[in-house]
């Protein structure tokens, strides 16, 4: 097939929209298709290269003003225009309903092809000082999602990374046909496996005591603050291991110094994909505070590699973190009960070994090769629907020209938008 990707978040950028949009664009280039991404740049200039059998286009941006890293495009309408018409692709996939995800909606509409959304978004990831305002925060939501809403209406079909996702656009008014689709983990490559006694060496890690890891992008949404206050509460011995960049993280280095921690927490910097795995597997526990995730990537793999987890009772961590079972969930922003559990799993070899072995029974669900399936099976069913509907249009102009030729028979159904119903 001929895939279109559009995401306004792609690497280099760091988090999780980049890494799901770049390993889908690769599997599916490495599984035979042919792939194209549309993507901002970081400068002034449109860059064209082929990336890992991608075809990947970046267009001259800006950066958002509001969240720092994240680029806005300016409006490349005849560049997408005539990259669609070569590119003749079988379906459209959009993953970011903003500038260049609704160029590409608009252009599509009047070149025929089938558009698939899916949101990665909360307004939180936006502007948390908003959504957090006692009185702009309700019309900031609202505002937000009358706007995701009516983009994901204006296609043909629409997913999510999660059930907890695809009910918050439901419930503002989702009509278009749809389903949750995980973003899916590589769990012959994120699994258990021996420690890298050198990996701790290198990056200075105490092997006296548990190791805590997060491994997030430091933003304020992301509450890391909250899990270095855990930390400083713990009665049993541990270390915080944080495995990131971002915006936050002088402040957050402020707070360590403030709190008199730099013996107990280490901030590794950007962790490559070579030494992540690893790294999931030299640690004990894995703590996440975020108050804005609709699927966490990196809980994902840290369930991969059989670890339990400590994580805020917020959005769609709880489809990942069971309480109880393969981990604890406490009320976000409250360290003082983050620290709690922290220190039962410390404290508890027996109790991390048996929550760990659950985190591989709830994360197999979520295999990457399993997810790879339901997008080529879903791309094909709404290509199909398309070739059919314009097979049926010309049936029906020559039938008008004509009028010996058979004309199609009139309770057929409409092919576009059709599909199963909500949450199939």
């Amino acid at each position: 097939m001929r895939i279109v990707i559009v995401t306004d978040q792609y690497p280099p950028m760091v988090g999780g929209v980049p890494t799901v949009t770049r390993q889908l664009a690769e599997d599916l280039a490495e599984r035979g298709h042919q792939v194209w991404v549309f993507a901002p740049s970081y400068g002034s200039r449109d860059i064209y290269r082929i990336e890992q059998k991608v075809r990947v286009y970046r267009f001259s941006s800006f950066e958002w003003p509001t969240y720092k890293d994240l680029r806005i495009a300016f409006l490349p309408f005849l560049a997408i225009r005539k990259l669609l018409k070569k590119a003749n692709p079988d379906v459209i996939h959009i993953h970011s309903p903003v500038v260049l995800g609704n160029v590409t909606q608009i252009l599509a509409g009047g070149l025929r092809k089938p558009v698939v959304a899916t949101n990665h978004y909360l307004p939180i990831n936006m502007s948390r000082a908003l959504t957090s305002d006692s009185v702009l925060g309700k019309s900031f939501n609202t505002i937000s999602y009358s706007y995701l809403v009516h983009f994901c209406n204006r296609c043909e079909y629409v997913t999510a990374p999660t059930m907890t996702a695809l009910n918050l656009l439901s419930e503002h008014g989702l009509r278009a046909p749809s389903r949750a689709i995980s973003n899916g983990i590589d769990l012959t490559h994120f699994c258990p496996g021996p420690r890298d006694e050198a990996l701790r060496q290198r990056l200075n890690l105490p092997n006296d005591r548990p190791l805590i890891l997060s491994v997030n992008r430091l933003s304020q949404e992301k509450r890391i603050e909250v899990m270095i206050e855990a930390v400083s509460k713990m009665r049993e011995p541990a270390h915080l291991a944080i495995a990131s960049t971002g915006p936050a993280e002088a402040e957050l280095r402020a707070r360590v110094d403030e709190l008199r921690m730099r013996d107990r927490v280490s901030f590794l910097g950007f962790i490559s994909d070579v030494d992540m795995v690893p790294l999931f597997r030299l640690v004990d526990i894995f703590g996440i505070s975020s108050e804005g995730d609709l699927q966490s990537i990196t809980t994902m793999n840290a369930l991969g590699c059989g670890l339990p987890a400590v994580a805020a009772n917020s959005y769609a961590l709880p489809e990942l973190v069971h309480h109880e079972e393969n981990g604890f969930l406490f009320t976000p922003g409250k360290s003082e009960e983050m620290a709690g559990y922290f220190d039962r799993l410390a404290a508890d070899p027996n109790l991390r070994a048996r929550m760990g072995q659950q985190s591989l029974h709830i994360i197999a669900a979520h295999d990457r090769a399993k997810v790879l399936e339901e997008w080529e099976t879903l791309y094909r069913r709404l290509s199909n629907e398309f070739i059919e509907a314009k097979e049926r249009r010309q049936r029906l102009r020559l039938a008008r020209k004509n009028p010996n030729y058979p004309r199609p028979a009139r309770h057929l159904p409409r092919i576009v938008r059709t599909g199963p119903l909500k949450h199939e």
